[in-house]
């Protein structure tokens, strides 16, 4: 592997101290190859219980959250330190999650680091008080004052597909409100979590215990942070089963949680647009990081007339990317992250043709030795009421469905129980508002329109998730709303 600096071992950082697992180590693999990396620390529940009581004690017995300023030059400290490290998470990156290194460049990597400038910024910037002036409740003339505040311990629980960008927009956020953090990663991308605890321990001036980073295999340590009640709030990142899971785990206590989960949304091609150019922008963006992006448009909706049409000019696209070592400066389409996920993909597309399913492009392996590689695959002559239409697939899979008209359009871009993205593909500006506003997500592309920057908040409707990351109101999330009241 090219330029690889090896973590081998990795240690968890607690309590500001880098550690060894209780459990010994766990085998990381790498996806493109399908062989094993190296080792990460294997953390147990006695590791797990000891980097939660070291986030309380930072939170309660430290200065931590009530001084902003502090907060805000350790952030810039933390993003400056990492940039001196770039290559070799840049490398890790790559090799542990299969990104294609031209994405390291911008969402995989570089830009989430920058984007901890942006939450150190709002440390400082926020206001934290408003005076909401005078009032005369049951008499009493009383000054009143809201105040926001950090929300305490965060259990920040994160997934492996895009894993810096996800646990930086936890830590960025919860460490400018003032929060302590127990960070769990996922144990396909652990390497990317602990050399940036590495370098919190090292060479930032973050107190110990205020970001603590626990690796492990063991998925029952997530839901031992989830249930434990020193912890104030979970912020997870993943599917909607575990969401479920982690709302239920959290009921318990009555902890916050903010769930950022699944979708299956929809690319709606209006019969104004240039056809061809959108299907081919469809086909191309769901085959990027071979498709394991949680706001992908997976559903292409064109009109009935165009239909031919589109899937002819989505299935060209699709059979000229070639998946390919993600190494290489020009892949776009890598590995899936592991044999179980490529198991999972293949059994839709089982699925798919059982329901009568047409597979017009790709629907199987590469020729290529080694890795975890799905070609990339048009489905078409399915509705939208198919188990691939309306299940998140988390591979380059794209479905066409066509529509009669645009309100048929809207209905089917809602028709689902996920609403986390979307786009709209038209040349009439009000007439794409009109489907814009009924498309009930929490993004929406027009045009090819990115939405994706630190100051925009990113979430979704309905089973797409609860709250929102990124922004003032993914800062927000991190925070308790108070109201003090005094007699005058």
């Amino acid at each position: 592997m090219s330029r690889l600096v090896t973590t081998a071992g990795s240690p968890l950082l607690i309590g500001g101290k880098l550690t060894p697992g209780g459990a010994g180590v766990f085998t990381t693999m790498n996806p493109a190859t399908g062989e094993a990396l190296g080792s990460a620390a294997n953390a147990d529940a006695a590791d797990m219980d000891a980097a939660v009581a070291a986030a309380r004690t930072a939170f309660d017995e430290t200065g931590w959250a009530a001084e902003p300023t502090v907060r805000a030059n350790c952030l810039r400290q933390l993003r400056d330190a990492l940039r001196g490290h770039l290559e070799e998470l840049r490398e890790i990156t790559i090799a542990e999650a299969g990104a294609p290194r031209m994405l390291t460049s911008g969402p995989q990597l570089e830009a989430p680091i920058g984007d901890l400038g942006y939450f150190a910024d709002l440390a400082e910037t926020y206001r934290w008080e408003t005076d909401l002036g005078t009032a005369t409740p049951m008499g009493i003339k009383s000054g009143r004052i809201l105040r926001r505040e950090p929300i305490g311990v965060v259990g920040a629980i994160t997934p492996w597909n895009f894993p810096h960008q996800i646990n930086f927009a936890k830590l960025g956020p919860a460490l400018a409100a003032g929060n302590t953090v127990v960070l769990k990663p996922a144990p396909d991308t652990p390497w990317c979590a602990a050399l940036v605890g590495k370098v919190i321990a090292e060479e930032t001036d973050i107190p110990a215990g205020v970001v603590n980073i626990v690796t492990s295999d063991d998925h029952g340590l997530g839901s031992q942070l989830v249930t434990d009640p020193r912890v104030d709030m979970i912020s997870f990142t993943g599917s909607t089963a575990t969401g479920r899971n982690v709302m239920a785990g959290a009921a318990a206590s009555l902890k916050k949680v903010f769930l950022e989960l699944g979708g299956k949304s929809a690319f709606i091609v209006l019969d104004d647009a240039d056809i061809v150019a959108a299907a081919r922008y469809a086909a191309f963006s769901v085959c990027v990081h071979a498709g394991q992006g949680c706001a992908l448009t997976t559903r292409l909706l064109v009109p009935h007339a165009a239909y031919e049409q589109a899937v002819t000019a989505a299935a060209g696209t699709m059979a000229g990317i070639v998946p390919g070592d993600p190494n290489k400066s020009g892949t776009i389409c890598g590995p899936v992250i592991s044999e179980r996920q490529r198991a999972r993909i293949e059994r839709y597309l089982d699925i798919a043709r059982a329901e009568g399913g047409r597979i017009v492009v790709g629907g199987g392996r590469p020729r290529r030795a080694g890795g975890f590689y799905v070609e990339p695959t048009l489905i078409a002559d399915l509705p939208n009421t198919s188990t691939v239409a309306r299940e998140e697939i988390f591979g380059p899979v794209l479905v066409v469905i066509p529509y009669d008209g645009d309100a048929e359009a809207v209905r089917l871009a809602n028709d689902s129980p996920y609403g986390l993205s979307g786009a709209v593909w038209g040349t009439d500006p009000e007439r794409i508002r009109r489907v814009a506003r009924g498309v009930r997500t929490g993004t929406l592309s027009v045009n090819g329109g990115i939405w994706y920057a630190a100051d925009a908040p990113f979430g979704g409707y309905k089973q797409s998730g609860v709250g929102r990351e990124l922004g003032v109101a993914g800062f927000e999330e991190y925070t308790e709303t108070k109201l003090i009241a005094t007699a005058e």
